[in-house]
């Protein structure tokens, strides 16, 4: 007979604040806790994240052990430094898919030389709105077929390093204005348009064999007008099992996040997202002093398949499901001198993107010191506080402003180089740059995230790097120092 309490425990993917070892950790894995997330909180600002998930891997090795290491913008274990990957949408600049699975192993293999072996990542939604504030550069770009070429290169190259990919945010967070960590976004697109836009890289990830699949906090209203896709069984189970055939692991976005568990709590979306089709639940950091969201949610689920709302079946078998992961992806760790190896191609391969991108911009050098100013108008928590933007220019000062001091700010005079991220959801910050251009001509902008929506006039002083790795920031400043 089926051990519930166990079973409720192995589709928990529990997470925990801070960057030493929980002392409840040993007790969770005891009850056949399904694994670790680790965060950015999890990040010690010293020794990063590696050493951390190493001693969370050495308590169980079979264990899921996953992280957000999407390269580019999202990255927890160079969250100090920057990703010296440069991130999906220049890799979809480029469009070379040999060159993305290159770049995906090299990722992969620093992962598996931390312990990490589930990747959430990479994005496979279609940058199709301008004013999303999460997705932009994260993802490969607008078109679907591009996006699922990527996607499958990703996989492979993920799989190479013997770490499991999380293709997200199923069925697509590209067409949204909010952010499903604070809010509960909707599409209105029709059904034809999702089967020809969103679903394509989806569909792609699953002839890939794509070893998860993570849902999204969003209601798509052609599938369900009710349910965020993480609470909808149309969407899990009809959609993604049924009609594109689907049967890896399905796990869930934070579901603490606002867009699953507003209304329900995190106990109440824990429980609809299995009874819809989700295997593994993504839990959110705990606080500090013990294990007590893990605790509602198992004794939530218990209770549900006690009083018969969840039927023990489907509890089952997303544990059966997430015992299959853990034996198939846990032991399958390639010889140190193999990762590195990837390792190094990787980071070969992302230098040459980076190049091969500012090498489509016209840079013309800088010829002299110039003013350096960082316009920081806010990330959003997948980012988090990763290091972004620092140009090793000589000469000049720099200034650094939060988008609510420009109001304040008059424009700058001289040789002018604004450094600035999230500028398309922002009409503030790029109507200051816009008043800044047109008052200076002498004014070039980097622009690192996703192209914000800037005149004709002004674009002329606009390069689009879309993306804050060092890597890409690092090419366009030797540019502008007259290096080729």
């Amino acid at each position: 007979m089926r051990d519930v309490t166990r079973d409720a425990h192995a589709v928990m993917l529990a997470a925990f604040r801070g960057a030493e070892l929980p002392a409840w950790l040993p007790d969770a894995y005891a009850r056949g806790l399904g694994g670790i997330c680790l965060y950015g909180d999890n990040v010690d600002p010293v020794h990063g994240l590696a050493p951390l998930a190493r001693a969370v891997a050495a308590l169980d090795p079979t264990a899921v052990l996953a992280a957000d290491e999407e390269g580019g913008d999202v990255t927890r274990l160079h969250m100090a430094t920057g990703s010296p990957s440069p991130g999906n949408a220049a890799l979809g600049v480029v469009d070379d898919v040999t060159v993305t699975r290159t770049i995906a192993a090299g990722i992969g293999a620093e992962l598996r030389a931390a312990g990490i072996w589930l990747d959430l990542g990479p994005c496979a939604d279609v940058d199709s709105n301008p004013a999303n504030p999460v997705i932009g550069t994260r993802s490969f770009g607008a078109d679907p077929d591009l996006v699922a070429r990527h996607t499958s290169a990703y996989v492979a190259g993920l799989a190479d390093a013997g770490v499991a990919a999380s293709v997200k945010h199923f069925p697509g967070h590209g067409d949204t204005t909010a952010d499903s960590h604070i809010d509960l976004p909707r599409v209105t697109a029709e059904r034809t348009v999702l089967d020809q836009r969103e679903l394509i890289p989806f569909r792609a990830a699953v002839e890939a064999e794509a070893a998860t699949i993570m849902t999204s906090h969003v209601v798509l209203e052609a599938l369900d007008p009710v349910h965020p896709a993480t609470l909808s069984h149309a969407v899990l189970t009809g959609l993604l099992r049924g009609e594109l055939g689907y049967d890896g692991v399905i796990v869930t976005d934070a579901l603490d996040m606002a867009g699953a568990s507003a209304e329900l709590g995190i106990d109440g979306a824990a429980v609809a997202s299995l009874a819809a089709g989700a295997d593994l639940l993504c839990l959110g950091p705990e606080p500090s002093d013990g294990p007590a969201t893990l605790t509602r949610v198992v004794d939530a689920v218990v209770r549900a398949v006690t009083d018969g709302s969840l039927p023990a079946a489907r509890l089952a078998e997303a544990a059966d499901r997430v015992a299959a992961l853990r034996s198939r992806w846990s032991s399958a760790v390639p010889a140190q001198a193999a990762l590195d190896r990837l390792r190094e191609r990787g980071e070969a391969a992302a230098d040459d993107v980076a190049r091969t991108v500012v090498d489509r911009l016209d840079v013309t050098p800088l010829g002299g010191p110039a003013i350096v100013i960082r316009i920081d108008s806010g990330s959003n928590p997948a980012v988090g506080t990763t290091s972004w933007g620092d140009l090793d220019l000589p000469g000049g000062d720099r200034v650094d402003l939060t988008a609510d001091e420009l109001e304040r700010t008059p424009p700058y005079t001289g040789r002018v180089l604004i450094v600035v991220r999230n500028v398309a959801g922002r009409s503030d910050v790029w109507a200051w740059i816009d008043r800044q251009i047109k008052e200076n001509p002498e004014t070039l902008v980097i622009d690192l995230g996703r192209p914000g929506p800037f005149s004709t006039t002004v674009e002329r002083h606009v390069l689009h790097l879309r993306g804050s790795s060092p890597a890409l920031v690092g090419a366009v400043a030797a540019r502008l120092r007259g290096r080729p």
